[in-house]
């Protein structure tokens, strides 16, 4: 049987890095496919908590803002849709960050002793989420039979908004995973980010009821472009983009995901050090 070698030499890893991640692809599947069996292990109702945790979310969100603030919703949009349609976005986002933050740390002893590109880490930890966010669209199905609700021709570039999720996902969860490692401090403040961030983004209500003059400014939060494009897709009818917003949040994600490649790439090299 013929053997693979693997030489290291001055310089030849920088230029056989992307080429290496295609090369050592199943390491994807595995380290996803281990991460999700360990998550749901031992657990008595398994991956039903990717079902659970968005839907009481979304009960909880509906009483609070369409029923006791009586906050608007699109057209005739019910609005368990409205929420659970920016609901599936930010669970995935900030699923995300969660597992990509400690992504790192907890493969340590793997980083310390075999060499593959570092990159493929967090970036599996994203496709964990995603797994997640595939099984939590079954709840968005259940709720437009329960609704009657038909999607409009719009619901065919929601691919689209989901690759721009992933991207925004990636971006953010690079820096955090990178930073995490440099400064430990980064595992109590990332539960504060998420906490926070779902407050600010527009997932409990409709990112219309913010005041014109705002709009622009609110959109610096990226998830507000994801949210929406989501929503305009799934949504149709009345629900629409406030473009300059959208444009802004797509430059920021790009952005996101460039810078965090970048940093991710220029701390690699100290990680088997630091861990």
């Amino acid at each position: 049987m013929e053997t693979q070698k693997l030489i290291i030499e001055a310089g030849r890893t920088e230029r056989q890095y992307w080429r290496d991640l295609w090369k050592y692809r199943e390491l994807f599947y595995f380290l996803a496919w281990r991460d999700i069996l360990v998550r749901y292990k031992q657990t008595v109702i398994g991956m039903a908590w990717a079902l659970i945790r968005p839907f009481l979310t979304m009960v909880v969100f509906t009483v609070v803002f369409g029923g006791l603030a009586k906050l608007p919703s699109p057209g005739n949009v019910p609005y368990p849709i409205l929420v659970y349609s920016a609901m599936l976005p930010w669970q995935f986002f900030a699923g995300a960050l969660t597992e990509c933050s400690n992504s790192l740390i907890s493969n340590a002893n793997l980083l310390s002793k075999v060499y593959f590109p570092r990159l493929i880490v967090p970036t599996s930890a994203v496709i964990v989420s995603f797994v997640d966010f595939m099984i939590s669209g079954m709840i968005l199905l259940g709720l437009m039979a329960w609704y009657n609700f038909v999607p409009e021709w719009r619901i065919l570039t929601l691919p689209l908004f989901i690759l721009i999720a992933f991207a925004a996902s990636m971006g953010v969860g690079l820096w955090l995973a990178a930073l995490t490692v440099e400064y430990r401090d980064f595992r109590y403040i990332v539960p504060f980010i998420v906490q926070f961030g779902l407050y600010i983004s527009p997932v409990g209500f409709s990112s219309t009821i913010v005041p014109p003059q705002w709009r622009l400014l609110y959109s610096l939060n990226p998830m507000v472009g994801v949210i929406d494009g989501f929503r305009w897709a799934i949504l149709g009818g009345d629900s629409q983009i406030y473009l300059p917003g959208f444009a802004l949040s797509l430059a920021l994600v790009v952005l996101l995901l460039w810078s965090g490649i970048w940093y991710f790439r220029k701390m690699e090299r100290t990680f088997a050090d630091v861990i």
